[in-house]
């Protein structure tokens, strides 16, 4: 590994974590020694990357610090492009669209020897024909995610049994045939998953809902957990 490239990784290492992260660390993933991570991390400081810490203790980078967003390795334009790729052949059309257009982006941003990268990877993620058709507008969807606000929805249960429910969207799941909106559901006064296929109708409301969508999906991780745990206890018993 060339050195600038190797100087870009202890970077983007730190980036990864705001936990400090130990020069064995560094070097074992970067396969080189203890030694050449000192030297790089002092020749770093130096040119006034914000990295604190010491040797025997580890490192972090400092908020805010960042990098041109261009500066990619060809890995991770690859796993970019592949990211675009799963994304193209799963999502809805509209995150569809944008993700050829990021590959496209990457192809025409990122210096000349790295376009094939992008533009002829070794690596394709296959599109799934068998994906269940959204019965909603999920370009809308994100749309109320990101300001908060509530949606009506009619949805039909595996038996086709309809219920009007009102929601608080905060997350969407994609799995390999469907996709989950996961909300607040205030009809059962919890956390619930409406698959998007058997929406029958939504009317995507204008008011907003109390809490922040960071906030909710931060209580759903922490509610998931806990039953988890809770059904491996039982199981464990």
């Amino acid at each position: 590994m060339r050195r600038a490239d190797r100087l870009f990784q202890i970077i983007q290492v730190l980036r990864r974590t705001r936990r400090p992260v130990t020069a064995d660390a560094m070097a074992a993933e970067l396969e080189t020694s203890k030694r050449t991570i000192y030297r790089d991390i002092a020749d770093l400081m130096a040119q006034r990357v914000p990295i604190r810490g010491e040797a025997g203790v580890g490192y972090v980078l400092d908020g805010g610090y960042d990098l041109p967003p261009l500066m990619l390795t060809p890995d991770e334009i690859e796993a970019a492009v592949l990211g675009a790729q799963w994304v193209a052949g799963r999502g809805d059309p509209a995150l569809a669209r944008a993700a050829l257009d990021l590959i496209a982006k990457i192809g025409a941003a990122v210096p000349e020897r790295l376009r094939p990268y992008a533009l002829e990877p070794a690596t394709r993620a296959a599109r799934r024909w068998d994906m269940a058709v959204d019965a909603l507008d999920m370009a809308r969807v994100r749309g109320a995610i990101r300001g908060g606000h509530k949606i009506a929805l009619s949805y039909g249960d595996e038996q086709g049994r309809i219920s009007q429910r009102t929601i608080w969207p905060f997350a969407v799941g994609y799995h390999e045939t469907v996709r989950l909106l996961i909300a607040w559901c205030e009809l059962r006064s919890d956390f619930r998953s409406f698959r998007t296929d058997r929406v029958t109708a939504a009317d995507f409301l204008e008011e907003r809902y109390p809490e922040r969508p960071a906030t909710l999906r931060a209580r759903w991780r922490k509610t998931m957990n806990e039953r988890i745990g809770e059904t491996d206890g039982r199981r464990a018993s």
